[in-house]
């Protein structure tokens, strides 16, 4: 038989950990309503910037030339690549697609098998979020399916999504291609797998990189990014963990 005061007692446990935290975790509603919170806000100011299409082309235009003269200019001849391969268009396009749900599945892991590390990986997620805004405003950015002569918008072509989704999300009113977050939150992704599971398997943890490697070559051959676009991905992830890492050593100054 159960103590009389043991229900009581599991019922103020439960309580604590959705509102306090338990074994290095946030209370999971607290964090719960942060993230959605957050992710509103992100997705209301990112739809506020990169609306100047005349700045976008600009900008892409000399992104293009730059590419040009260091010999990196690869889109076009990607894209012509896939565009020949209409099953791997399609895979492509499932992986552009669905890389939202391993950004949702690596967050939920680490909070419920990695608590130690979680913190410091959310921080880093909602740095870059906050990071890459100024950026999409400074820096408006039009995608090689816009502004590249002869390429071919394959996730148009192969979408998964119903024709109303379809153009809100392949022809949005703001040109961001600048830097890739398809790219970003892949980096993140596995940077967060490395980050839990660097000590214990190490090899698995090395395995995570290939999944950002693998959309770089997605954004690229399906039109959607330039090379430079990746560089600013690889840029942002770096400038949040050091931002990140920077924000933790002054709290523990001021404990």
């Amino acid at each position: 038989m159960a103590a009389p005061g043991r229900p009581s007692l599991i019922a103020r446990t439960r309580a604590s950990a959705l509102f306090r935290g338990a074994g290095g975790r946030p209370g999971v509603l607290v964090e719960l309503i942060f993230l959605l919170l957050w992710f509103l806000l992100f997705t209301r100011l990112d739809a506020a910037v990169g609306k100047d299409f005349a700045a976008a082309t600009a900008n892409a235009l000399t992104l293009q030339a730059t590419e040009h003269a260091m010999h990196i200019d690869i889109e076009r001849s990607a894209n012509g690549w896939l565009t020949g391969n209409p099953v791997l268009s399609r895979l492509a396009v499932y992986l552009y697609r669905s890389y939202y749900l391993v950004i949702a599945g690596t967050l939920l892991w680490v909070f419920v098998r990695h608590a130690g590390v979680y913190r410091k990986v959310r921080r880093t997620m909602v740095a870059m979020m906050a990071l890459v805004l100024p950026v999409y405003w400074a820096v408006p950015m039009s995608p090689p399916r816009f502004a590249l002569p002869g390429a071919v918008d394959i996730v148009a072509g192969y979408d998964i999504l119903d024709r109303a989704s379809r153009h809100s999300w392949t022809h949005p009113g703001h040109h961001t291609a600048m830097p890739s977050m398809h790219v970003g939150w892949s980096l993140w992704c596995a940077y967060a797998v490395w980050s839990a599971l660097r000590d214990t398997h190490p090899r698995l943890a090395l395995l995570s990189w290939s999944f950002p490697l693998l959309m770089a070559a997605d954004v690229l051959a399906t039109g959607n990014h330039y090379v430079l676009d990746i560089v600013g991905s690889i840029a942002l992830l770096a400038v949040s963990i050091v931002a990140v890492s920077v924000w933790g050593r002054l709290a523990e100054l001021r404990d």
